[in-house]
């Protein structure tokens, strides 16, 4: 079984679709305005990463055709929703911390201290869509995304959902600046991985072997002996002789976004034609192939 990508979503300063990550990053492109996608109801008192991560659930599961009226189109407890953040809430734990520090729990605001969880993110997104799958966090660093993307392979493998929303999200704030010496994408994207047999909408993308090895040259080797028809590749990272780099660091540090957001980008440049059969992400010592769609018969 070959997962499906079937619902994309891409919430970037400047990028609001799969296509616009293959343009040039606008300069001084305004902040991504969830309420503006999502309405501001239920909005209040998250966190950045959390209202971003609600508006990218939103658009990826109603381009699935998951979702219609807010609530899942089908069984909710079919659908997974798996989060890769390595930043998200960071500056909430900070402002916990240090108002304890500071003065006691006693001054902690009962409406902060929910979104100090370490899986905020993937919670909040599975109350408010009616998402009773298997639901979790992968926070390890630059291959987060990608691993997201597999530990999803794995669900809809094992027969636990039929689709997984996958999201990767980071926020810009103070915290996350000082945490990665620079800016941070303030945004990210989100993909539906489907059985094939249960998807709703025709395939954007396939995922095919997902490979992970100590380091990041090996894993590039490796990827490039089991397709060696790839010839796109999305880094950062060390690429084969002769293959073309699309470049997203223009976005900011994307960090646990990373991998959601090249598989977001691999299926532009399916859409786009050109006889591309296969891209490579690359992120740490995490690589996937994604594989175009098969032709309509």
């Amino acid at each position: 079984m070959t997962p499906a990508v079937t619902g994309v979503a891409v919430a970037l300063p400047g990028a609001h679709d799969a296509d616009g990550l293959l343009r040039p990053a606008p300069p001084a492109a305004g902040p991504v305005d969830p309420a503006a996608v999502i309405g501001r109801k239920g909005l209040r008192f998250k966190d950045r990463a959390t209202r971003l991560g609600l508006h990218l659930a939103h658009v990826a599961l109603t381009d699935a055709g998951l979702l219609d009226g807010g609530r899942p189109t089908v069984p909710g407890d079919r659908i997974a929703a798996v989060v890769s953040s390595n930043l998200g809430n960071a500056d909430t734990v900070c402002r916990v911390a240090a108002t304890i520090a500071e003065e006691s729990t006693s001054a902690l605001s009962p409406m902060d201290t929910p979104n100090a969880s370490s899986n905020i993110i993937a919670s909040e997104t599975a109350i408010r869509f009616g998402l009773r799958g298997p639901n979790l966090t992968v926070c390890n660093g630059r291959s987060s995304g990608l691993d997201a993307l597999r530990w999803a392979s794995v669900l809809l493998r094992a027969g636990r959902a039929d689709h997984v929303l996958v999201t990767g999200v980071e926020p810009d704030n103070e915290v996350t600046r000082r945490l990665v010496g620079g800016p941070v994408a303030d945004g990210g994207a989100a993909v539906v991985l489907s059985r094939t047999t249960a998807a709703a909408r025709p395939a954007r993308a396939l995922l095919g072997p997902l490979v992970r090895t100590a380091r990041p040259a090996d894993t590039a080797a490796a990827l490039t002996r089991r397709r060696p028809d790839g010839r796109l590749w999305l880094g950062p990272g060390p690429v084969p002789p002769g293959a073309r780099r699309i470049d997203l660091g223009a976005w900011g540090e994307l960090s646990g976004a990373l991998g959601v957001v090249q598989c977001a980008a691999a299926t532009a440049v399916f859409a786009r034609g050109g006889g591309h059969r296969v891209v490579h992400a690359l992120a740490g010592a995490a690589g996937a192939a994604l594989l175009a769609p098969e032709p309509a018969r």
